[in-house]
């Protein structure tokens, strides 16, 4: 008991230390500028951002008395996909400062970034030592995915938040049985954002840590009385909703939604075992070269708690979404603090063996060879890539240039520095990464999605323009596309060359988006065409 009462006390006295705070405000700082630099220069893209800013917007312009914050609509019908956490903060956003990208984004944004302190927090629970946990966080703010998806309007960026607070107070309740309670809150504010399913999985994560690390605390009645309390609002409001809406809730949100997953390609996003594999080895340049050996190391560590997190963590979560039929890329999103516990753990080992300036050290110091040819081979397609745009000459094709310029000189460094077994290969690394994403997000290029199809703006102004308010449209084109419908604030519905014949004759008035060789197939009569945009024409019947 004294030495659980001294291990206690001395945590308490490494927490208050001064250069904990500044690392925490120092990576919150960091995190803010990274996720909300130029954070409504771009438009919304196509399914998650659209449907979330669109149900968002239907809440905030819905009277209180409505109750449409508690049971959200989509163009008037109920929306069962989601829970409404975030599209209350979006909603929240936009009545503060207007309906635009901007506040579409910053609640997510905002969320993401504080993730980082959270995440710095919760490395120093579990590493004895401050500088795996400074590499950790390094990794976790400069990787790829986390910066770009936790920028948009979706709820991915809030589910990393909130699973972060989960696992920090999950590792605080093992001295504090007090902050099982902020279990059951991170745990609720999780199903509260995307659903029972996914609390649960991460939930499993956290007692297949607790029963490898700590199987005490699963036996006490403080981390159960917690975890239901903290539960408390997750389990009102899917209480309401059932009373609400009965069958139809269960089978959509928890059956459509939820376990189709798992076993069905739902609306057709079917992937391979391995899909999440391919997308950590596209996007998770350049700490992925550092991963085998992360897990290397936590393997070897196993005995420790940071290395029983990580595995749990990372193998857990892995499996479960490779097993899942249904892929999307953003499902990963979850996996990258695991990850960066395990890269962080052995770049702390890396950087404490490299030559310091004004140390001296009796053994020569060699990195791999392995990582200095990977980093020149990076360093040169990096400065190809910045001749090849530079060469173009378009203002759009000079933001690339400069972020691959940027990322060839620092993987150029890193390679150089490795060679001489320079510990500074790290922070050259993790300050010229950052510095590259800063860029990325400064660019038009950050949202790549945007590119696979037609702008939206330009043709949901010339839907504005030219149809009644609440007017509903279809459209020749292949699939639904949820942020022209919210540009345009009206419904576009997709159909057929047979059932946009149909419509003609038997609708008085009816609204056609068509692009040119359907307008022509159709041969429309009495056909007035009201406007072209982006190469859609949008057609009416004419009043004579």
């Amino acid at each position: 008991m004294t030495r659980k009462l001294d291990d206690f006390i001395f945590w308490l006295q490494r927490d208050k230390r001064p250069i904990d705070r500044f690392w925490t405000i120092g990576f919150l700082i960091a995190a803010l500028l990274l996720f909300t630099w130029d954070l409504g220069g771009l438009p919304l893209r196509d399914w998650d951002e659209g449907l979330v800013a669109q149900v968002a917007r239907e809440i905030a312009q819905a009277p209180s008395s409505d109750l449409t914050w508690l049971h959200p609509t989509m163009w008037g019908e109920p929306y069962l996909n989601k829970p409404p956490l975030v599209h209350w903060l979006i909603a929240l956003s936009y009545s503060l400062a207007g309906v635009n990208e901007w506040t579409a984004r910053l609640p997510g944004a905002l969320l993401t970034a504080m993730s980082v302190p959270l995440f710095y927090r919760l490395c120093r629970e579990v590493f004895h030592r401050r500088s795996p946990a400074v590499c950790a966080t390094l990794v976790y703010l400069t990787s790829l995915p986390v910066v770009r998806l936790g920028r948009l309007a979706m709820l991915d960026g809030a589910i990393l938040c909130f699973l972060i607070v989960m696992m920090l107070c999950l590792l605080r309740s093992r001295r504090n049985y007090s902050y099982t309670l902020g279990v059951g809150i991170g745990l609720g504010l999780i199903c509260l954002t995307k659903g029972i399913m996914i609390g649960l999985l991460l939930g499993a994560i956290g007692v297949g840590f607790l029963a490898w690390d700590t199987p005490r605390l699963l036996r006490s009645g403080y981390l159960w009385y917690g975890v239901l309390l903290g539960m408390i609002p997750a389990l009102l409001w899917y209480g309401l909703q059932w009373v609400h809406y009965g069958q139809l809730f269960l089978s959509n949100n928890l059956g459509d939604q939820s376990l189709q997953r798992i076993w069905t390609d739902v609306e057709q996003n079917r992937g391979a075992p391995w899909y999440y594999l391919l997308e950590m080895l596209k996007y998770g340049v350049p700490w992925i070269l550092f991963l085998p050996l992360g897990y290397r190391t936590a393997w070897d560590q196993r005995n420790l708690g940071w290395a029983k997190l990580a595995i749990v963590w990372g193998g857990v979560y892995f499996a479960a979404i490779s097993l899942m039929v249904t892929k999307l890329p953003w499902y990963i999103l979850p996996l990258y603090p695991a990850l960066a516990l395990a890269i962080g753990a052995t770049l702390s080992e890396r950087w404490e063996q490299g030559r310091h300036p004004g140390v001296l050290q009796s053994e020569p110091i060699a990195y791999s060879r392995q990582w200095m040819i990977l980093f020149v081979l990076l360093g040169l397609v990096a400065g190809a890539g910045a001749v090849w745009f530079g060469m173009l000459q378009s203002p759009s094709d000079l933001d690339l240039l400069l972020v691959f310029a940027a990322v060839g000189m620092t993987m150029l460094s890193v390679a150089v520095l490795m060679a001489r077994g320079e510990a500074q290969f790290l922070a050259v690394l993790g300050w010229g990464t950052y510095v590259a994403l800063l860029l990325f997000m400064g660019s038009h290029h950050w949202n790549w999605e945007l590119a696979n199809s037609f702008p939206v703006k330009p043709v949901a102004a010339m839907i504005q323009q030219f149809t009644p308010a609440n007017q509903k449209l279809y459209t020749s084109y292949d699939y639904n596309r949820p942020s022209l419908n919210f540009y345009s604030d009206r419904q576009i519905i997709p159909v057929d060359t047979p059932r946009l014949k149909r419509i003609w004759r038997r609708e008085r008035q009816p609204y056609l988006l068509l692009d040119e060789a359907t307008r022509q197939e159709l041969k429309l009569r009495s056909e007035k065409v009201l406007g072209t945009a982006e190469g859609w024409q949008l057609v009416t019947k004419s009043a004579s």
